[in-house]
Formats: C-alpha cells, sequence, structure tokens
C-alpha cells in the first residue's frame, strides 16, 4: 500500500487505487487528501493532526467537567533525582541486626556459660582444699597437684572475663527490654542510655541500681518475676559483699588463713554461680520463657466443689430400711 486516505470520522485508513476518493465508503465520513507512506512527510506538510479527547467527549455525553486540583508547592530536592536500580528494601524484610542487638541476644548465652565457669571454679578450689587436707598427713601426687593448679588457674582467669561480657549483654538487654515494656505503656523510658549502662558497669553501684531499674519494669501482675527479680538482687549483693571479703582475707600470712582463704573462694564461686542462673532465670521470665528457653507455661487452679447431687445413693443397713417401712 503506497498511498492512502483516513477518514476524519472512523479512522479508517483506504488504499488508493488509482483516483482519490472524497467520502468514506463505510461511514461516509470525509476522507483526507492521499498519504505516501513510503515518502516521510514533515509535521508541518501533514494533513491531519491528532487530537486528544476526553471520554465524555467522545462518547458524546455532557457532563459537569472535573475541578482541577490547585498546584501544590514546587517540589524542591537536596539532590539531583536519579533514576537507577537501587529499589528502596520492603517495609516487612528484616534488617540486618547490629553489634548491640547482637550482644544483647546473646546474653542468655554468656549467663549460663558464666554459671558453668564458676560452678567448675567452685569445684576446682573445693579439690584444692581437699588436697589441703589429704597433705596433712600424706604427701600430695605432683601431678594431681598439677591438675588443681592449672584447673584453679583456668577458672579464675576464664570467670572474670566471661562475667564482664555477660554483665555488658544484660545491661544492653536490660536497656531494650525497658524500651520495649515503656513503649507498650505508651510512654517513653525516663531513665536515658548513659545512666543505665553507668549503674549497671561501675563497681559498687552496680549492686544497688540494676535491683532498682528491674524493679521499675515489673507490674503487679506476675508475682513469680518480683520474687525472682528480688532472689537475685539479694543474691547479687550479697555476692558483691563476700567478694570483698574474699579480697580482705586474702591479705592475711598465716597458713590457716590461707587454707581458710580457699574455701571461702569455693563459696564465693558457688555463689557466683548462683548470681548468674538467677540472672538467666531473670532473663527468661521477662522473655515469657523458662529457665531452659521454653515458652512458659502459667498453671491454673480451680477450686474443686462437691456434686450437686450424690451419683450414688448413701449405703443404709437392711434393718434401717425393714423400720423405716414399719414406721410409715
Amino acid at each position: 500500500m503506497a498511498a492512502y486516505q483516513i477518514c476524519v470520522r472512523c479512522g479508517h485508513r483506504w488504499p488508493v487505487s488509482w483516483q482519490p476518493r472524497q467520502w468514506c465508503p463505510g461511514c461516509r465520513g470525509l476522507l483526507l487528501s492521499p498519504d505516501d507512506t513510503a515518502a516521510p512527510v514533515p509535521p508541518g506538510r501533514r494533513n491531519f493532526r491528532w487530537v486528544a479527547r476526553p471520554p465524555q467527549a467522545r462518547s458524546g455525553q455532557d457532563g459537569p467537567r472535573p475541578r482541577r486540583r490547585p498546584a501544590g508547592p514546587a517540589p524542591r530536592y537536596h539532590e539531583v533525582p536519579r533514576w537507577g536500580l537501587a529499589d528502596p528494601r520492603p517495609a516487612g524484610e528484616p534488617s540486618t541486626p547490629s553489634r548491640e542487638e547482637t550482644l544483647a541476644d546473646l546474653a542468655p548465652t554468656l549467663l549460663a556459660g558464666t554459671a558453668v565457669v564458676f560452678g567448675l571454679a567452685a569445684v576446682a578450689e573445693a579439690v584444692r582444699y581437699g588436697l589441703l587436707l589429704y597433705n596433712r598427713t600424706r604427701l600430695v601426687d605432683p601431678l594431681a597437684l598439677a591438675a588443681s593448679d592449672a584447673l584453679v588457674w583456668a577458672t579464675q582467669l576464664c570467670g572474670p572475663a566471661v562475667a564482664l561480657a555477660a554483665g555488658v549483654a544484660a545491661t544492653l538487654r536490660l536497656i531494650r527490654v525497658r524500651r520495649r515494656l515503656f513503649a507498650a505503656r505508651g510512654a517513653a523510658d525516663p531513665r536515658g542510655r548513659i545512666s543505665l549502662l553507668l549503674g549497671c558497669l561501675v563497681p559498687g553501684v552496680n549492686l544497688a541500681m540494676p535491683g532498682v531499674f528491674l524493679t521499675e519494669i515489673t507490674g503487679p501482675d506476675d508475682p513469680r518475676l518480683r520474687r525472682a527479680v528480688r532472689t537475685w538482687w539479694v543474691l547479687w549483693a550479697l555476692g558483691g559483699v563476700l567478694f570483698v571479703v574474699n579480697v580482705l582475707w586474702r591479705q592475711r600470712d598465716t597458713l590457716q588463713a590461707q587454707a581458710d582463704g580457699v574455701l571461702l573462694a569455693a563459696v564465693t564461686a558457688a555463689l557466683a554461680a548462683a548470681v548468674a542462673v538467677a540472672a538467666l532465670h531473670v532473663v527468661r521470665l521477662f522473655d515469657d520463657e523458662d529457665l531452659r528457653g521454653r515458652p512458659r507455661r502459667l498453671p491454673r487452679r480451680t477450686v474443686a466443689t462437691g456434686p450437686k447431687y450424690e451419683p450414688i445413693a448413701p449405703i443404709e443397713p437392711v434393718g434401717a430400711r425393714t423400720d423405716e417401712a414399719v414406721a410409715s
């Protein structure tokens, strides 16, 4: 098809055979002058133009024109807008946790490790005290003495390091739990992040302030959680006092004082393991879990009452039934 004519009414294209037409054979509309598809025509010399009409105008229906919305302020950008493939991340996709969140999530593991290390330290100190008692009358095997010394030194070096890491992780977890609970109440945490860190990590101050921080977020609806917090607080304060006594006791030079210092160190390590277990219990209760990390099941108790009627009639002697029949 070299040339064609366009109908102004139906838009149909009619090929030109030997002579141009004037009227459309289909709708009797006016045909435009022939247009050659092989020869490009500049826009200024075209005999037609495209006109955009609204749907109401095309269908011939008259109606109210939609009002134009008032133009808002001109958009301003802090940088030049760009097109690219860097699409924003969907809101539902989880983001990568930060180092602080990762360390806070490790608090239960570190507390359990602290309990294990201090439990081994208590065993090591108890074994050393047993060797001292055995050495009063007999000689100790050098191999047993070397194993005891290695176990004592290993637990004394690893215990404080693991306990410090567990304390930092538990503090970060406390900050997150306080934010979550206060947000659930529709309020913000009244204590700042720095005050929480200083109150939980500064020696001496951390014997009192962590218990205060925990008591502020324990409600009256969960007495088990309040008892767990108070139990941990008492053990924590007692452990701090016992640690100071242990340090002062080691300043004595007598053999009996040194032997008693070994026994005191065993008691201190056992108490430290109990403090770690109590702290782990508190952390689990805030997550509504038991000590082993399983979902906590609250016990349900109901008042048992007797049936409204006796399903089995009481047993009566035969003679009593006969007497009642005679009397009636």
